[in-house]
């Protein structure tokens, strides 16, 4: 059965957008917000709960790409999260109890 033609209007410049949103900022996104919470609380905690909540997570954010319209707008969320989520590296690296 062929899928309805009206959720196949993305154009390929989208589909790409959401596509790398999905894979690549939700990584990152994921990535950075362990690494601000590692520089916050306990480090060993944080990073075993890596291993298991950071795939849930990306996966999280990776669908969510697919629910916008438009895909260069979850790249700019995501790449705003990872700058916010890298002030608090940085910011946990001066003050933080790492």
């Amino acid at each position: 059965m062929p899928a309805n033609k009206k959720y196949l209007t993305a154009s390929a410049s989208q589909r790409f957008a959401k596509i790398t949103a999905g894979f690549l900022g939700g990584y990152m996104v994921t990535v950075t917000l362990h690494i601000a919470l590692a520089y916050w609380v306990d480090h060993v905690n944080v990073l075993m709960t890596l291993r298991f909540m950071g795939f849930l997570l990306w996966c999280i954010l990776f669908l969510l790409a697919f629910l916008v319209k438009n895909g260069w707008k979850i790249w700019g969320v995501y790449l705003l999260l990872t700058l916010v989520f890298s002030a608090g590296i940085y910011l946990g690296k001066i003050y933080g109890t790492a």
